[in-house]
């Protein structure tokens, strides 16, 4: 197991297209729903506990060997919004082409020619992360951290905001991150023993309906 590997694929720049996706921040600014420091914190912490929850669990049971197609086929369960099930997708294949140069591998291949048009982004990150030689707590710990990293980076941007500020929210998740990534190791092992069904199902229907409307939004700075 290699933590550099780690640190090279949780950095946010690494070219894997995160840059480009709020996270659900921008419609949420429109929305009036993140103002600072206090709101960004509530977002955060609610996305960190059912996207990120659910995107961790993923990418540890995908760690653990467990089938891709069938991983995405319970990732597309999970994600009612059709928008956001097209940004995953896209952030999978971006993912798919960074993580080919760095850790050429013949199960990455494999996947991209299952997934022509990309695979679910945390099925991606847990194939990734086993070609790195890394484990389901690294896997995990690398998704829950991108549910919220990227919704701090944009809202710098959005709102002008403070970045010692927007860090200090995400140091301050730091505990419940610490819990996120537990129990998506936990729900991974269970996948493994039981099935995809294992999975968890935490969701943010708000997150959903917004990043319907922003996807029709004829003017926006992130693809989501």
């Amino acid at each position: 197991m290699s933590r550099g590997a780690l640190l090279v694929l949780a950095d946010g720049r690494f070219p894997a297209g995160g840059h480009a996706h709020s996270g659900g921040a921008e419609a949420a600014v429109k929305a009036g729903r993140i103002t600072g420091a206090s709101s960004l914190g509530e977002f955060c912490r609610g996305r960190l506990h059912t996207a990120g929850l659910v995107s961790a669990a993923v990418a540890a049971a995908a760690v653990l060997g467990v089938d891709p197609g069938e991983l995405d086929r319970a990732v597309d369960a999970r994600t009612p919004s059709p928008a956001l099930r097209v940004a995953s997708r896209k952030l999978g294949r971006q993912l798919m082409r960074a993580a080919r140069a760095a850790w050429p591998s013949a199960e990455l291949d494999a996947l991209a020619g299952e997934f022509p048009k990309g695979a679910h982004q945390p099925v991606v990150l847990g194939v990734v992360a086993r070609a790195a030689g890394l484990g389901a707590e690294d896997a995990a710990y690398c998704a829950a951290y991108e549910s919220v990293s990227g919704v701090a980076s944009a809202t710098v941007r959005l709102l002008s905001f403070d970045p010692f500020e927007a860090t200090a929210v995400l140091a301050r998740l730091a505990p419940e991150l610490d819990l996120v990534a537990d129990r998506a190791v936990e729900a991974g092992r269970g996948v493994v023993a039981g099935g995809v069904d294992e999975l968890p199902c935490a969701s943010a229907p708000l997150s959903e309906i917004g990043a319907e409307a922003h996807a029709a939004w004829a003017v926006r700075l992130f693809a989501s």
